[in-house]
């Protein structure tokens, strides 16, 4: 999905929030229509998904604004640390039991987005936080998701997050008219087409299993991203965002074994 992002060249920002929303939209009706099951039928959390898809959406948009910006490789690592800031928000939220043996593991993880970030004093900085944004974000989202576990279904969460998704990006598309090439709509169609793969795989994840133990999966997304970014545009991370790459997905895997011995 972020490739075709970059792919997509100079379509305007929120369009392409807009066709990786709308795509999915389309599917999780296809999938409604095929299941006979209705999903704008009443439901008692309508506030929950609500929020769950304006917090999702706040998450897209600054992901895509750092992947405009950024090689595709930082991009991801800083989306990345969505799962810490899930493990930090199931505590105050859903009241879950912090493990101490996790602290380790988010000091690396902030150790490393600070690597990758780099921060200095000046405008550069941005697209760097918007993409550690993009990852709290998201965190929220998925905490919110996990909230839902047993109470509504994937594909509801899914059609919720899509829909209100579409029509809050979709004012921008008259703001902003675009004419984009022939390539350029295969880029905004396949950005909707991988985005939904995605969201249906860690939709299902966060509904069925523990979010820590989910986390160490999730940064197969990262080597993705290092292999597209070399193949596709020879990009290559500096030493310090390798550094902190390092940090975070090492930060990962001492979560997911924190997780393990405490169910043991």
């Amino acid at each position: 999905m972020g490739a075709m992002v970059k792919l997509s060249g100079d379509v305007p920002l929120m369009t392409k929030v807009f066709f990786r929303n709308l795509v999915t939209m389309i599917i999780t009706v296809s999938v409604a229509f095929r299941t006979g099951y209705n999903p704008l039928g009443p439901t008692p959390h309508l506030k929950r998904l609500i929020f769950r898809s304006l917090f999702g959406l706040s998450g897209v948009g600054l992901y895509f604004l750092a992947l405009n910006e950024l090689n595709l490789a930082e991009a991801s690592l800083l989306n990345k640390t969505s799962p810490f800031f899930v493990t930090i928000f199931a505590v105050f939220f859903l009241k879950e039991k912090f493990n101490k043996a996790l602290i380790p593991a988010l000091l690396l993880a902030f150790v490393g987005a600070i690597l990758v970030i780099k921060p200095r004093l000046d405008i550069t900085i941005l697209p760097a936080l918007a993409g550690f944004g993009s990852g709290m974000f998201a965190g929220m989202a998925y905490t919110l998701v996990r909230s839902l576990k047993g109470k509504e279904s994937p594909n509801k969460i899914i059609f919720y997050f899509s829909l209100i998704s579409t029509l809050a990006t979709l004012p921008f598309l008259f703001i902003f008219p675009m004419s984009p090439s022939t390539g350029q709509w295969l880029a905004l169609v396949g950005t909707g087409l991988f985005a939904a793969g995605g969201q249906y795989g860690l939709t299902y994840a966060y509904h069925h299993a523990q979010a820590s133990r989910i986390s160490v999966f999730t940064y197969l997304h990262v080597l993705f991203s290092l292999i597209v970014g070399f193949v596709l545009w020879n990009q290559r991370p500096d030493l310090l965002s390798i550094l902190g790459g390092v940090l975070i997905v090492f930060g990962a895997v001492i979560s997911h074994r924190a997780s393990r011995r405490e169910k043991s």
